[in-house]
């Protein structure tokens, strides 16, 4: 199953993009046409889907759509998550997750302009969970059942914010309006062949820049539930940025940022693809 954002209203979207569906009319009021609310009542709604006959439609058009998780709670991100990413940044392997947070007003669609806050602004792809079900001291094998889906994010950073002062500013660096694009919509787990292993990519201005797969990942999707539910309560509609493979703007030489006109094209295997573009604001 895939759900979105359209025109602000949650709507189901049929196989391959083609045609949706008005959650609000067609449960005749059941579901609100709030996305981030169905998140409270996930399993209620997925047993409802179930029986839900798709009408014929068009294409999806990318532009009609906002982000499937436009209010969480809580957004956690991981650090130096993948071995070649670390590498490329100079830094050893976490022996925990490295964790920090995106604030929620970052968050945007898949499509659009996004200003850049100043000459060093990197991007990162990554694949992102949204909790369905509360977790509360989670077990590992356990984590899957409070997980609804995946989406396709990207963790844009601003360096020189990051790198600012004697301790990295990871949350305000990666905090700028418009800096957690999410989309286009959110897949289901059911839908993927194996969930521990998808396609991830970061396409500059048609150049391949991130290539890889969450197999590399060092602390798997059910290992992050885990951990973080054993810290924290996690809550349906909470996210989390998995993190990023290398190929990152900072981590080349020499360094390359992201400037005035650039597109970006964000693509995870199963769930599809984001694109926007960057501007200078000045």
């Amino acid at each position: 199953m895939r759900i979105g954002t359209q025109n602000d209203r949650l709507v189901i979207i049929g196989p391959d993009g083609i045609g949706t569906l008005d959650v609000e009319q067609a449960s005749q009021g059941r579901f609100s046409s709030d996305p981030q609310a169905v998140y409270d009542s996930w399993a209620q709604f997925v047993a409802w889907a179930d029986g839900v006959e798709m009408p014929d439609g068009e294409p999806v058009s990318p532009e009609s759509l906002g982000s499937p998780v436009p209010r969480p709670r809580q957004v956690f991100a991981v650090g130096l998550n993948y071995a070649e990413h670390a590498k490329e940044s100079g830094l050893d392997l976490p022996v925990a997750p490295l964790v920090f947070t995106k604030f929620p007003s970052s968050i945007t669609g898949p499509t659009g302009t996004i200003e850049l806050s100043g000459p060093r602004v990197d991007w990162e792809v990554e694949l992102v969970v949204v909790i369905g079900a509360a977790a509360r001291r989670v077990a590992e094998a356990d984590s899957w059942h409070h997980i609804a889906g995946f989406t396709a994010g990207q963790d844009i950073s601003d360096r020189a914010v990051q790198q600012a002062g004697t301790s990295p500013q990871f949350s305000l660096g990666k905090s700028f309006d418009r800096y957690a694009p999410l989309g286009p919509w959110l897949v289901s787990i059911d839908e993927f062949r194996d969930p521990d292993d998808l396609s991830v990519r970061t396409d500059l201005n048609g150049e391949t820049v991130q290539d890889s797969r969450t197999s590399d990942l060092v602390f798997s999707v059910p290992y992050l539930v885990s951990y973080l539910s054993n810290i924290a309560t996690l809550y349906p509609g909470d996210i989390i940025f998995t993190g990023t493979p290398s190929g990152v703007g900072m981590g080349m030489k020499p360094e390359r940022y992201l400037m005035d006109g650039d597109i970006v094209t964000t693509t995870i295997e199963g769930i599809g693809s984001m694109t926007h573009t960057f501007a200078d604001p000045r």
